[in-house]
């Protein structure tokens, strides 16, 4: 790679484990951050993938749903199954794997459509004393599952895992004058429960486990968004609470580099367990009725000669 960068091999540092010392604060770093002179600097990992440790993701089959921003999907194992559908990353235990799937858009798409469309519902919203966001989220409890036969494809950057799809578009299936905001944006909660319903699907066919489902940042804050996510994977999706992110995972895995702890678990102490929704079985044959339409209608506008998922003619 770094001879494809055309960059001198002197501007990379050397290859460590995520919690081995690299070195440490210089005197001139002190001064120009503030930090401790001599204070030891460990590897460090990606954002998502300390994220996950600090959620407690460190079993195969322990399974983290992200909803920030984005979408992400993370997964702890033992086993090397590299697969050109998903990302593969280290996971910080040592012996440990991390398989993991990152949607273009998440919350992001969520705020578009609350800036460009929801304008009427912010009043009503802020006479009842709440967000808009939670506005949008009673109006679409009152709405079935399924939300009266819309789907939508939530592919609004293209799209990354697992399609790896740039030229990916946001399409809205089914629209009539039947349907109202409600309908809408439940419809968009749904989109992302069955992306990651795909996911599931691609990682269990790599031979992956995925039995314990957690789900943390923003976007776990919305109980009927993981009671959905929950409806659609016919599983538990438990709820954390105090995440407060990659943070809590950097640092333990410099506590560790340091020799202040040696117990990879003990991270989990600084996260709690919030509530955890449980599928209604009375909604599986519906979700699963739209997650094969969902796959379906991409599947149709994404083959050779029709047009690109979205995409003017």
């Amino acid at each position: 790679l770094v001879a494809l960068a055309h960059i001198p091999r002197s501007a990379v540092p050397r290859k460590i484990a995520s919690h081995e010392i690299l070195g440490s604060v210089s005197a001139k770093a002190a001064d120009e951050t503030g930090l401790m002179a001599g204070t030891p600097v460990v590897g460090g990992a990606a954002d998502m993938i300390a994220s996950a440790l600090g959620a407690g993701v460190a079993k195969p089959g322990d399974v983290l749903l992200k909803f920030g921003g984005s979408v992400d999907i993370l997964i702890a194992t033992d086993q090397i199954k590299p697969d050109p559908r998903m990302y593969l990353d280290y996971h910080l235990v040592p012996g440990l794997f991390m398989p993991n799937g990152c949607m273009s858009t998440g919350g992001s798409a969520l705020n578009w459509f609350v800036r460009n469309f929801a304008g009427g519902e912010m009043a009503a919203a802020q006479a009842e004393g709440i967000s808009v966001h939670q506005r949008l989220d009673a109006l679409a409890a009152e709405r079935p599952a399924g939300a009266d036969g819309l789907i939508i494809l939530p592919y609004f950057l293209g799209e990354k895992t697992p399609i790896h799809d740039p030229a990916a578009r946001g399409v809205i299936d089914g629209l009539t004058l039947s349907h109202d905001i409600g309908h809408v944006w439940r419809a968009l909660l749904e989109a992302y429960a069955f992306a990651i319903a795909h996911h599931v699907e691609v990682l269990n066919d790599m031979g992956h486990r995925t039995e314990r489902y957690l789900a943390s940042d923003g976007g776990s804050s919305s109980k009927v968004w993981m009671q959905i996510v929950a409806d659609v994977l016919q599983k538990p999706v438990q709820r954390l609470t105090g995440h407060p992110g990659s943070c809590i995972g950097a640092a333990w895995t410099a506590a560790i580099g340091t020799g202040l702890t040696d117990d990879w678990s003990g991270v989990s102490g600084f996260v709690s367990f919030a509530d955890r929704l449980d599928p209604d079985p009375r909604k599986a044959d519906i979700y699963r009725d739209g997650y094969r339409r969902y796959r379906d209608l991409y599947t149709r506008l994404s083959a050779p000669g029709a047009t690109k998922a979205g995409s003017p003619s």
